[in-house]
C-alpha cells in the first residue's frame, strides 16, 4: 500500500488528531459509562439499540462448534446473542476496558453462559494466526486505528473465516450528516444529565462528534476492508448511512 493512499492518509490524520485521547482519556470514559452503557444507548437511539443488534446478528452466520472472537466486546451483547443462538460455540471476548467486561461477564453468567475474556489492546490480538472461524466488532472502530485492527483480525481468522462489523459511520449525504451531528450533540447532553455521567463521559462530547466527522462512510469502509485483503465485502447501510454493517471473508 502506498503511503499516500486514501486509507493511509485518513488513518494518519486520525492518528494525529486522536492518539493522545485514545491513550489518555478513552479508558476513563468507558469506566464511567460501563454501569449504564446499554441503558444510555437505548435512550440515545430512541429505542432502536436492540434493533441495531438484531440487524447486525442477521449477518453473523455461525456453525455448531465454531470458535468466535468478539473484539471490543464491551458488555458482551454479541457473545450472549451468539451463545443463545448456538450453545456449542467457543466464544472469546476482548476489550481494553476491565469495567465494561466486568459488566459483560455478569450479564453472561446471569444467563448461564460462559465467555472467555481477555483485557488488552485490540491492536495487538494475543491469539495465533488462523485461529477463529468468525470475528465480530461492533460500535468501536471510531475509537481505533482501523486499518491496524482490521489487519490483526485478518491475521487471526482462519482461511475462509468471516469478519462481521457494525458501527456508527459518517453519512455520505451532507444534509443527513448535519442533522445527525446536531441530534447527537443534543442527546449526548441529555443522556449525560439523565444518567448522571461523571467528568470523563461529560467531557467527551466534542471528541465523539469529531471522531465521526473524520471517520469513514459505508463505502469508504468497504474500501478499507478490500485494501487489507478481505474478499466478498458486503455492506448494509441503516438510517441513511448513519449505521453501517459489513461482512467480509478472509481469502482461502
Amino acid at each position: 500500500m502506498s503511503l499516500f493512499s486514501p486509507v493511509a492518509s485518513r488513518e494518519q490524520a486520525r492518528e494525529q488528531r486522536f492518539s493522545s485521547y485514545w491513550t489518555e482519556n478513552l479508558n476513563d470514559v468507558f469506566t464511567d459509562v460501563a454501569p449504564y452503557y446499554d441503558g444510555a444507548n437505548r435512550v440515545a437511539s430512541l429505542g432502536l439499540w436492540d434493533w441495531f443488534l438484531s440487524r447486525f446478528m442477521s449477518v453473523v452466520n455461525v456453525q455448531p462448534g465454531e470458535r468466535v472472537l468478539d473484539v471490543c466486546a464491551g458488555t458482551n451483547a454479541i457473545g450472549i446473542a451468539l451463545l443463545q443462538r448456538e450453545s456449542s460455540l467457543e466464544v472469546h471476548a476482548m476489550d481494553r476496558s476491565a469495567a465494561m467486561q466486568e459488566v459483560g461477564q455478569k450479564r453472561a453468567r446471569a444467563r448461564g453462559l460462559h465467555i472467555d475474556s481477555v483485557i488488552g489492546d485490540v491492536h495487538e490480538l494475543p491469539f495465533p494466526d488462523n485461529h477463529f472461524d468468525v470475528v465480530t466488532l461492533q460500535f468501536a472502530s471510531r475509537h481505533l486505528r482501523v486499518k491496524r485492527v482490521f489487519e490483526e483480525i485478518h491475521r487471526v481468522l482462519k482461511p475462509g473465516g468471516r469478519f462481521c462489523h457494525c458501527d456508527m459511520l459518517r453519512p455520505g449525504n451532507p444534509v443527513i450528516e448535519k442533522l445527525y451531528y446536531g441530534y447527537l450533540r443534543t442527546c449526548l447532553v441529555f443522556t449525560g444529565v439523565l444518567f448522571r455521567s461523571g467528568p470523563a463521559a461529560l467531557n467527551c462530547k466534542r471528541y465523539f462528534i469529531d471522531a465521526l466527522e473524520m471517520f469513514y462512510t459505508a463505502e469508504e469502509l468497504s474500501g478499507v476492508l478490500r485494501e487489507v485483503g478481505y474478499r466478498d465485502v458486503v455492506v448494509k447501510s441503516l438510517l441513511g448511512g448513519m449505521i453501517g454493517i459489513h461482512r467480509a471473508t478472509k481469502t482461502e
